[in-house]
C-alpha cells in the first residue's frame, strides 16, 4: 500500500500544475491560431485594404452623383443635361437621333 499512497500523492501533487498548463496552452492556442488570434492579422490587413479601395471607389460614384445633382438644380439647371433626360426619359428621340450619353 506504501506504493499506491506514493502514487496517488504524487498524482495528486502534479494534477494542479498539469491543469494550470492545460488551461495556460489553450489560451496561448486561442491567441496564435484563434479567430482573433496572431494568423487571422493577415485576413484582417487584406480585408482592410479591400475596404479601402472600395472606399475610394464609392468617393469617386459620390463625386460625379454629386456634380450631375449639381447639374440638374432647379434654381441654374444645366439646359443641355435636362433637354437629354427629358426626352430620354419620355421617349421623346427619334429614330435618326443620336444620343451620346455623359457618363
Amino acid at each position: 500500500m506504501g506504493a499506491a499512497n506514493k502514487t496517488i500523492r504524487m498524482m495528486r501533487r502534479a494534477a494542479l500544475p498539469a491543469l494550470a498548463l492545460i488551461i495556460v496552452g489553450n489560451f496561448a492556442g486561442y491567441a496564435i491560431a484563434g479567430p482573433n488570434g496572431l494568423l487571422a492579422w493577415g485576413g484582417y490587413h487584406r480585408d482592410f485594404l479591400d475596404r479601402k479601395k472600395e472606399l475610394v471607389d464609392l468617393e469617386q460614384q459620390r463625386a460625379v452623383l454629386k456634380h450631375r445633382s449639381q447639374l440638374l438644380d432647379p434654381r441654374r439647371a444645366d439646359p443641355d443635361m435636362a433637354d437629354e433626360l427629358v426626352r430620354r426619359d419620355l421617349g421623346l428621340v427619334r429614330p435618326d437621333e443620336v444620343v451620346v450619353p455623359l457618363n
